[in-house]
Order: C-alpha cells, then sequence, then structure tokens
C-alpha cells in the first residue's frame, strides 16, 4: 500500500487492497479513507473511488515527511484531530494501538489518548456475561475491545464480531442483536470506529440464493417404493400423487407407498417425526380401557383392562419371591417357617381409585427396575475398557472436591485404568484404605456435586450458569467425574431434571423447557406474572414493568392478544434454562464423553434414565435375595439355612430385626445401594460350620453359620451385623 507501505490483504481490518495498474498504485480502502489531507474531489467513477489520483500523489508525498509516533517509519498519512495533539501513524499501526477511526462525517481519527469512550452507570459493569454475537464471555468493561449495546441494558458484544457482522450485513440489516434497533445502535457503532458499508446484505447479494425455494420437492423417501415407474413419478390427484413431510418439506412419499387414501392426510416423514417426539410437541396418551363386570352378588363393579404386556400381580406375589428365587443353585423345599402362599385368584374386586393408583406406582417401580438391568448390562460392556494398570488417589474426605479434582487432572490419571482411593487425614496425616473406599469416595463426590453451584434446582437440578466455573472448565471436570463413577462402580448421580436429560440426549434445541426448571425465584416471578395476565391490560402492563428483564433475556415482543403470552413465556423460559447454559451444557457433555457414557445414554435414553434421574429404590428383601447367589448342597443343613436367610430377610424388611436391609449389604459389600454397574464380583451366599455370620467384601461373600434354629439364626445376624457396624463407625 502507497500509503501505509503494508503488504497484508486483510479486507475485514484495512478494507479491500486494490492494485490499479495503469496508475501504478496499490492502496488499502480505509488507509485511503482516514488519511487526513485527501478528500474525494472527483466523482464515483473518477480515480479511485473518487479520489484522484493527483490528490493521492500529493497525499503519498505529504506522507513521506512525517515519522509516525507508534512504528518510528516515515508515511504517517494520519493525524489524531484532538486540539494540540500531534501525533501521527499509519492505519495498521493506529489499529494495533487501539486508536479509534471514525467512518463517517468528516472521517475522523483519534489517537490512544483522545480516543472516545463508552460511558455508563457503574451498576452497570463488572459482571461477566457472553457475547450476543459469538455467546464467548467477556468482561462488561469499557475497553477497546469489547463494546456495549447503547439501545440493551445488558447486551455486550466483541469488537471484531461487531465488525464482521457490520460487513456482512451492510448498512440495511446491521441493527442490534438483542431489540432489533438500528438508527440509535449504528449512531454509537460508528462513534465507537466500526466500518458499516454502504451495501446491501452479503446474503441477499449472493446469486441465486432463493433458488432451492422456487422448487417443489418431488421423491418418494420410502424405504419400500411401491412405484414401478420409479421414486421421481409424479401424477397429481392419483394414487402416485408425491406428498411432502408437513413440517419440513424435505421429505416426500406417493400416497400409495404410505397407504394415504388421499391428498388431505397429513404426513410426517420419519426425521421430523422423531424431533417432534423427543421434544414433547406430541404426546401421546395410552387410555386403559375399563371393564364392566358383574359381581356375584349382582353389584357391577368397575375393573382396569389388564395390558397385555404386563401381567396383574397377585397380592401375594411380592411374598412370592422367596420360593421362587431363580439364583439359589439347589433344589429347595419350602420350609412350614415361611407361610407363603399365592392366592387362588388374580381378580382384585376393590374400589377403581385405589387399584388404579396402586397398580401404576406398582408398574411404574416395574418398569423402572427393568430399566435399571438394562443400564447394568451397558455399563457392564463399558467396564470391559478398564485395565489391571492402577491409579491410585489421595483423597481429602474433608475438601472432596478439590482432592477430587486434583486427582482427576494429574498426568497419570487416565479413566481406563484400575481406581483404588487412599482417604487421607491433614490433620493427624493418617491414610486408610479399605475395600469399600472407592464407592466412599464416589459416593461423597456425587453428593458434592449435586448441592454444588455447578446445578440449580431443589431435587431436580438443571446446569446452573457460573462463569468462574466456566473458565476453571469445571462443567467438562464434572461430566467426567459422573462418567467414571458410572463404570468403575459408583453411585450414579440420581438428580438430573427431565429437562437436563433431554438436553444431553436429544440436543438442546429439541427440548421445551417447564416452569419447574427455573430456580431463581426472582426470574420465576416475573414469568408466573405473564403466564397468569387474565386480560390483554395486565399482560401489557406485566410486559411493560418487565422491560429491563425481557430485554435482557432478548425476548421482548409485541403483545397484541392475550395468547401471545404462551409464546412469550416459552421464550423466557428457553433463553434461561437452555440458552443461557449453551456453553456449560456442551463443556459438560464433553465431559460425559468419557468411556463412551454419553454414547450409550444417547443410544439408550429410557434406561439411563432411570439411574440419573431417580434415586435408586429403597432396598426389599426380593432385591436383596435377587441379588445373591446361594451355593448350597442338598444337604438337609443347608437347606433349612437358605429357608432361615429368606425368612431373616421378611422379618428384616418387616421391622422385627435390630438391623435394616442397608446394614446388611454395607456388611457384605461395604455400600448402602447396588451401584448402577452391579457389584464385582456378584454377591454370594456360602453356609459354613462357623459360630458368627461374616461378610467377606473383598469378594463380596457372605458366609452363614448353620444353626438348629431360626432363632439362634437371627440373634447371631442381629448381634454380628449390629456390632461390626458399630465398630466401624467407631
Amino acid at each position: 500500500c502507497v500509503l501505509c507501505g503494508r503488504t497484508d490483504d486483510c479486507p475485514e481490518k484495512y478494507g479491500e487492497k486494490k492494485t490499479y495498474v495503469e496508475y501504478n498504485l496499490t492502496v488499502h480502502y480505509y488507509c485511503l479513507l482516514m488519511s487526513s489531507g485527501i478528500w474525494q474531489r472527483g466523482e464515483e467513477g473518477e480515480g479511485i473511488d473518487g479520489f484522484l489520483i493527483t490528490d493521492i500523489r500529493k497525499e503519498v508525498n505529504r506522507a513521506a515527511k512525517l515519522t509516525c509516533n507508534i512504528c518510528k517509519k516515515k508515511g504517517a498519512s494520519i493525524g489524531c484531530v484532538a486540539p494540540k495533539c500531534k501525533r501521527g501513524y499509519h492505519f495498521p499501526c493506529g489499529i494495533k494501538r487501539e486508536c479509534i477511526f471514525q467512518f463517517m462525517e468528516d472521517f475522523r481519527s483519534y489517537c490512544w489518548e483522545h480516543k472516545p469512550v463508552q460511558t455508563f452507570p457503574h451498576e452497570e459493569s463488572g459482571g461477566t456475561s457472553q457475547c450476543t454475537i459469538c455467546l464467548d464471555l467477556v468482561e462488561q468493561l469499557p475497553t477497546y475491545t469489547v463494546l456495549k449495546s447503547p439501545c440493551c441494558k445488558n447486551t455486550w458484544c466483541h469488537r471484531e464480531c461487531l465488525q464482521y457482522q457490520a460487513l456482512s450485513a451492510g448498512i440495511f440489516f446491521f441493527r442490534c442483536t438483542v431489540c432489533n434497533n438500528k438508527d440509535k445502535f449504528q449512531k454509537e457503532m460508528l462513534r465507537m470506529g466500526i466500518y458499516i458499508p454502504e451495501k446491501d446484505a452479503s446474503w441477499e447479494l449472493e446469486e441465486n440464493a432463493y433458488q432451492d425455494l422456487l422448487q417443489c420437492y418431488q421423491h418418494c423417501d420410502i424405504r419400500r417404493c411401491l412405484c414401478k415407474k420409479g421414486r421421481d413419478y409424479h401424477e397429481p390427484d392419483s394414487k402416485w400423487e408425491i406428498k411432502r413431510c408437513q413440517c419440513c418439506g424435505s421429505r416426500g412419499t406417493h400416497l400409495a407407498c404410505s397407504s394415504m387414501r388421499s391428498w388431505e392426510q397429513n404426513w410426517e416423514c420419519m426425521e421430523c417425526r422423531s424431533i417432534s417426539a423427543k421434544s414433547g410437541k406430541i404426546i401421546k396418551h395410552r387410555k386403559h380401557s375399563l371393564a364392566t363386570s358383574e359381581n356375584t352378588d349382582g353389584t357391577t363393579s368397575l375393573l382396569e383392562e389388564p395390558s397385555p404386556k404386563c401381567p396383574r400381580q397377585s397380592p401375594g406375589s411380592r411374598r412370592s419371591f422367596l420360593l421362587q428365587s431363580p439364583k439359589i443353585l439347589c433344589q429347595i423345599n419350602s420350609s412350614p417357617r415361611l407361610p407363603l402362599q399365592c392366592p387362588t385368584s388374580n381378580r382384585v374386586t376393590m374400589s377403581l381409585s385405589p387399584m388404579m393408583s396402586n397398580r401404576n406406582c406398582s408398574l411404574r417401580k416395574t418398569h423402572l427396575r427393568q430399566q435399571r438391568r438394562d443400564v447394568y448390562n451397558i455399563l457392564k460392556e463399558l467396564k470391559l475398557q478398564v485395565n489391571t494398570k492402577t491409579t491410585r488417589l489421595n483423597i481429602n474426605a474433608e475438601d472432596i472436591w478439590h482432592s477430587a479434582l486434583k486427582a482427576f487432572r494429574q498426568r497419570n490419571f487416565s479413566p481406563t485404568n484400575t481406581i483404588e482411593v487412599m482417604f487421607t487425614n491433614c490433620k493427624n496425616r493418617s491414610k486408610t484404605y479399605t475395600s469399600t473406599s472407592k464407592y466412599h469416595f464416589f459416593q461423597l463426590l456425587m453428593l458434592h456435586l449435586q448441592n454444588s453451584p455447578l446445578f440449580e434446582g431443589s431435587s431436580a437440578k438443571n446446569l446452573s450458569l457460573d462463569f468462574q466455573a466456566v473458565k476453571e472448565n469445571l462443567y467438562f471436570e464434572a461430566g467426567k467425574m459422573i462418567a467414571v463413577s458410572l463404570v468403575h462402580g459408583g453411585p450414579p448421580p440420581g438428580f438430573f431434571s427431565k429437562t437436563l436429560f433431554n438436553c444431553l440426549v436429544y440436543g438442546p434445541e429439541n427440548v421445551k423447557p417447564a416452569l419447574e426448571d427455573v430456580a431463581d425465584v426472582d426470574v420465576a416471578k416475573p414469568i408466573k406474572m405473564i403466564q397468569y395476565a387474565n386480560s390483554l391490560s395486565s399482560l401489557q402492563s406485566t410486559v411493560h414493568d418487565c422491560y429491563e428483564f425481557l430485554a435482557a433475556a432478548g425476548c421482548l415482543r409485541p403483545v397484541t392478544d392475550l395468547c401471545d403470552k404462551d409464546m412469550l413465556v416459552n421464550d423466557i423460559l428457553i433463553h434461561h434454562v437452555i440458552k443461557r447454559i449453551l456453553s456449560p451444557l456442551e463443556s459438560f457433555k464433553e465431559g460425559l464423553k468419557t468411556l463412551g457414557v454419553l454414547e450409550k445414554m444417547q443410544m439408550h435414553p429410557d434406561a439411563f434414565s432411570s439411574v440419573l434421574c431417580h434415586k435408586p429404590e429403597r432396598l426389599s428383601a426380593e432385591t436383596i435375595c435377587d441379588l445373591f447367589t446361594i451355593h448350597s448342597s442338598s444337604d438337609v443343613k443347608e437347606v433349612k439355612g437358605v429357608d432361615f436367610w429368606m425368612g431373616y430377610l421378611q422379618d428384616v424388611e418387616s421391622g422385627e430385626s435390630l438391623v435394616t436391609l442397608e446394614d446388611i449389604l454395607i456388611f457384605v459389600t461395604g455400600s448402602p445401594s447396588i451401584p448402577a454397574v452391579g457389584f464385582d464380583p456378584e454377591p454370594a451366599i456360602n453356609f459354613l460350620n462357623r459360630r458368627y455370620p461374616f461378610g467377606n467384601r473383598l469378594i463380596n461373600c457372605l458366609e452363614l453359620p448353620i444353626t438348629t434354629t431360626y432363632e439362634q439364626f437371627k440373634n447371631k445376624m442381629d448381634f454380628t451385623i449390629r456390632n461390626t457396624l458399630r465398630a466401624e463407625k467407631e
């Protein structure tokens, strides 16, 4: 460039660089515009963009005598317009030194000491927010690289982002990204040195940009097209007429290929149908029919028709599991000690509402139990990645989070290594290691995460927006910790909200949040005011009162009808619950990809929701019985011992014992609940000639004594388990 002497060709920074062979000139457009001793004296097509060639050469000669105050080289064609300021510089040097160039009116330039700055109330600065263009974090401070919108209170953008947007949008479409203001916004941006070209938007100038919209899609995409003339054959008013998807319009089907009788029928492609189903737009409620039957006494009672997939459970089925346990490895005769008899009839004649509620609750529990069994098998598959190489983590139980963070970030940590946990006590410098340390560590870690600032909500948690946590990449670490806990035998979190889970599995763009997802009372209050407005005037008044809140959320919209409140509430919820936390969400998802957990979640969403969104169900005698494999011979004493064990489980569940089912599990495995990946090795029971029961936690084996009476068995179990756990606590 003859003015700045640079060879850089960067249109975004210096304007377009053009070479005019006939004049033997190369010049940057911005260098030409901002030079102090030249102005446009010619017509638009005369010289170079209205600058006469003779004037350009005079300006080059003038600048050759001036030294740049920044790079100390000759050719400083631009000077500061502030009174008594004699600083001069090249255009690229001024950009580097953060000078301001105003591309309007007299094309003024200001040096780094006299440049204009943005002023606003002190309470509006000092925090951190997202750039409304690139969505990266920006500091709310009046700096050269960050600019604030003059029309919106909390709208901040990077200067570079604004310049790129201005070059793309042009003078007709360059507006505030939040409130769409044009005049006030452009005036401030020009004052602060943003160049806005006088041209149409780039997307409007692209040749045939909208040509595809003028063509109708004519192709049958059904897997088995029945038309003999091909997928592209289209015959109007016949069964071979092609019907397009009512949602996207980019998929089609012949009427006959989708068994449609007329063109008026709606049709959706598989992609749109799955997205609609995931986002909750299509909710199909299965209605259970009620059958009317005559009782023996002539009265009519309503009975719920049982589902063909879920046969009705008899009232005694919960107790009869003890006689039907599939994991007892010997033939066992029922003992008279256990009066477990199935009812002769499965028909339940009770009042309708209790029957439906009890059965629905039972079905939900059965469904959850089946889903957890599916997760168990999936996590077992993922656990095959774990090798025998050991990584030992030194954990301070009094500062679980920071010690866990340090351990997970250490150089030799690998999620595929076997993890051992050593608890350290900083006060007395003691170290403890037991076979249950790992589970206890993950249990404390999940509890800390549930109550940490990374999540918000009461019981069902969503991600919160913590800028410091984003900077320190803590959301990634949290996701990684949860993934490692699931695969390595720790407890599942169990506190995810359905909205958070759906964002992880289906993508945030396919999720519709609810008011319950808003944990901040100050945010929930205006949303409720809008939602419960009962007239147009009260709605408009509420919108006016919440103007700043709505502007900050980018949800301002004209309200002309009472039904507009639903769209407004939906916009606010999507902004606050989803869009606001997109950056933490992406980081959290990256962490959950550890060991392939996120991929399996997306492949089996129903199964994983049972462990991520629900706390483990309370232990039952049936669960404990199914958990243990009983190694027993045909010896009469051992068969009797199996009966005593089952009877003991029943007594514990019914509260007739001094211990709980959780105590039994801790006694054998060291864990108060069953991990999602199960126990390794699987718990087992052996009957031995010993005085008292013994829980071998290294192999998860319960060694039971052989006694002559049930009372002896029960007393020994209560005594040993209570005293063992009490000693461990002490």
